[in-house]
This record gives C-alpha cells, structure tokens and sequence, in this order.
C-alpha cells in the first residue's frame, strides 16, 4: 500500500486510535486479513469468521511486525477501532485508489472472469507495472485488499468483479471506480440465487453504468456474441467496444482453430492492425477470453502485435483452473475443478474431447451448485454432451445431482460401462487407480463445494516426483 500514517487512516475509515503511542507512524507494508500473513509495516484486518476471530491474534500480527490492527473492539495493542471493519477496508481502498495515478481496469461475467483477469494482467504487465486479483477475490472483502496492494508504480490496477444480487457490482464500483468496464458473458451461473438470466445481466451491467463518459475516457467492453451483453451499450455514456467473432467486433477472431494438444489459435483484428495467436492455454473457451484481454490492451495503447505475442506467452495463474499436468505413465490429468456452471462445463468438456483425440476420455465430473430450478435440466444436459463428444467415460461424482448427470448420459445413449455413477471422491479414486491406462486423459470438474480437486490431486500423488506439468 501508499505510505499512510495511523492518524490519516483513522480519518479516513472514522475510527478511534486506541494503544497507539505515535498516530504518526506509518504503515508502510500490506493490509492483511490472514494473521499469518503479517509482517514489518503491515496493517492487521481483524475479522469475526464463522471459527475463528481475528481479534484473537492481534498481539500476535504485531509480534510479527505489524503496526496496528483495524479493529471492531480495543484489542490491547495498537488498533483503529471501527464499527465495521468490512465498511472501514472499503473506505480506506476508496481512499488510496484516489490517491494513485493508475488506470483501473474492472471485469465481470458469469464464466471465465479469473482466466480473463489473468490474461489482461499478463498482457499489461508487458507494458507497465501492474497490480490485478489474486485467484479470485473478487467480493467486498478481497477486492479492497487488492486496491491496497497497489503502489505508487502501479499503472494498471486490475480488479474482478462478483455478484449474488442486484447491488453488488454497484457497491464495488463504489470503492474502486474503473475507468475501464468489461462484461464477458451473462449465463447461467449462481441463477439460482438471482432468479434469471435477466436479472443476471441488470446486477452485471451496473459495471456499465459506473463508467465515466467517454469524453473523460471511459471505455466499456461488451461481448458482441452475447445479447444480453452487447445490448449493455445503451446503459453507459462510456466508448463502447465489441469484442468477439462476430464481423462487427473491434477486436475479433478469425481461423479460429485447435492445436493437436487443444490448445487454441487465431487470427487477431484491432482496429490498428492484425496478428496471429497461439495459445499456451486449453480449450476454445480461451478465445473469447483472449479477444477481451486484447480489447482492453488496444483501448490502452498497446499494438495487435505486441498483444498477440503477450497472449501466444501467457498461462495459467490461478490453480485449479484447466490445470494441465502429464504422468510419467503418460495419462494426462486437467483440474479444473476449482468451480462449475453449466457454461464452463461444456467448455471443459470440448477442450476435453479435442486434447483426447486418439486417445481414451474420462471426464470426472459432480454438482454444479446454485442453478434452482434448471439443476435437473442443466445436470441431464451436461451429461448428454459428454456422450455427444464422444468421452469415453463418465463418472458422475456425489449425490442427486450426479445421477442426474448420470441419467442424461444414460437416456443419450451411454451404455454399460461407459458412465458410472460413484458415492464420493474417494470412489472415483479408487475406480481411477484401477482403470487408468497410459494415455488416457481425465477431467476433474465440479462446483468449488463438492472439492473435487482431491481427485486430481490423489491421480498425481504415486511417483509425484516424475511428474511434468506443463
């Protein structure tokens, strides 16, 4: 974070010093929420969680080397004490964002929002010091943290935006307001929760809407292949710019195509110039993922060829995500399972099926949680794609929702053996360990509560060390 003293931040966050023999001491390191964490200089965010308080640990955050705690209550060591810590981090984020001289960048979208966001940062990094989110911190709590890492060279901050209700994106906007919107999709993610794709792009388009006219360089991003995206153009006075396949997009693909190893590669169009990509990442998904990384970077000076290489570079950030790793044995593992809506499923599973070519497919697959009353539907036709793509077998993992997976690849056509429906992770294991044959390929896939990642991570356990990730 920008140097700032104990007595500004509790100015700016309306909060009382407590144990603090100089205000004037400066907090020169990070603000931080996980006490281990803590170091020289640090700010201390103390948290009431649903087990732990981080009250509990301020003496030992400033054991550590922390100057101060921001805190709810006097914790006997040097503290700001706020009625809300949650509100004051917001404050202060909307504080010091004021204070730096960078561009901030804001993304949404019901799928590919954390590969997105590591591709645009990738890209702008070639260019100038940029801060962005880490893995996908993307609420009212991880979002500040991330304004506050940003330092005076920062020039690009790039920050991702979630929502589970109207209000949401508005409220972070609030405390980071972007010069630089983009929306990537509206699906099906969390409709659950909100109750329609409607209703999902009106919390999403209020990134749009918080975007500076266009005369004060305001530039909002939209997807040119999704409707309910493109038609974001009428709710902002920001320069819109299209992104996508279609022929009226600024920033488009042309020849799009897959590698041998489904890896995806293109023809870039800015309107400066053309160039050509080939991806490090898997599955065409990645594409329109890459089309709005470069849609931002042209509208931030770069050219198509410095983004085009930048892209042809980048690679996975986050874990979990389309994780690519091949065993001594020659059986290639892709995790994927940090989180799934129905949009990222059939994704997963067509860059499943083109990196299998030749191969035998399984593709591990449980709940994706949050989705109301289409689960059933949305489960049944997830399963049916698998056997429409060939994979060679399904394993549905986990409760109802796994046979209704199950249930749709059964009623497509899948016979015998090739689906199968299994009680937990541990079964698919064990089913896995027993099956598995040199060259086989295995998607890991499920929502982030099921934990699927276990799966994964147990296929690579014998003989780790001989592992080659790529």
């Amino acid at each position: 974070m920008i140097a700032l003293s104990l007595a500004e931040i509790a100015a700016v966050v309306g909060g009382q010093t407590h144990d603090i023999p100089d205000p004037s001491v400066l907090v020169t390191g990070e603000v931080v929420r996980d006490s281990r964490e803590a170091g020289p200089g640090s700010l201390f965010a103390a948290f009431v969680g649903e087990r732990v308080d981080g009250h509990d640990f301020a003496a030992q955050v400033v054991g550590q080397g922390a100057v101060a705690v921001l805190a709810s209550r006097p914790v006997g060591v040097p503290a700001i004490v706020v009625d809300d810590v949650r509100t004051a981090l917001g404050a202060l984020a909307r504080h010091v964002v004021r204070r730096l001289g960078a561009t901030l960048v804001a993304l949404t979208g019901s799928a590919g929002k954390t590969s997105t966001k590591d591709l645009i940062a990738q890209v702008l990094r070639t260019k100038a010091p940029t801060v962005f989110t880490p893995g996908s911190l993307n609420n009212e709590i991880g979002l500040p943290l991330t304004a506050l890492s940003a330092t005076e060279e920062t020039k690009f901050l790039v920050l991702e935006m979630g929502a589970r209700g109207i209000g949401h994106i508005r409220y972070l906007t609030d405390l980071t307001p972007p010069k630089i919107g983009l929306v990537l999709n509206v699906g099906t993610a969390h409709i659950g929760e909100f109750g329609g794709r409607e209703q999902i792009a009106q919390a999403k388009g209020e990134l749009v809407e918080a975007l500076p006219a266009a005369e004060d360089g305001g530039a909002a991003i939209l997807n040119a292949d999704d409707p309910l995206v493109r038609a974001m153009a009428s709710r902002t006075k920001a320069k819109v710019v299209l992104f996508g396949e279609s022929a009226e997009a600024d920033v488009r693909a042309e020849n799009v195509r897959l590698t041998d190893t489904g890896q995806p590669a293109f023809s870039l169009h800015t309107p400066s110039g053309a160039s050509d990509v080939t991806m490090r990442l898997y599955g065409e998904h990645h594409v329109s993922n890459a089309l709005a990384a470069a849609a931002v970077a042209h509208e931030l000076g770069m050219s198509a060829e410095e983004i085009a290489l930048a892209l042809s570079e980048a690679g996975s950030l986050s874990r979990w995500r389309m994780e690519v790793t091949e065993r001594p044995d020659g059986v290639t593992i892709v995790n994927d399972a940090y989180n799934a809506n129905p949009e990222s499923m059939r994704a997963a599973l067509r860059a499943l099926a083109a990196m299998g070519q030749g191969r035998r497919t399984w593709a591990v697959l449980g709940k994706m949680a949050e989705l109301g009353d289409e689960a059933l539907a949305e489960h049944d036709a997830v399963g049916r794609l698998a056997v429409r793509l060939n994979v060679g077998k399904l394993v549905a993992v986990g409760g109802v929702e796994a046979s209704w997976l199950q249930l749709g690849a059964y009623n497509e056509g899948s016979w015998g053996e090739e689906s199968v429906h299994v009680s937990d992770a541990q079964a698919a294991v064990d089913l896995l360990r027993s099956e598995l044959r040199p060259g086989d390929v295995v998607l890991v896939k499920a929502s982030r509560s099921v934990g699927l990642e276990s799966v994964a991570q147990a296929l690579l356990e014998p003989g780790a060390e001989g592992v080659d990730a790529r």
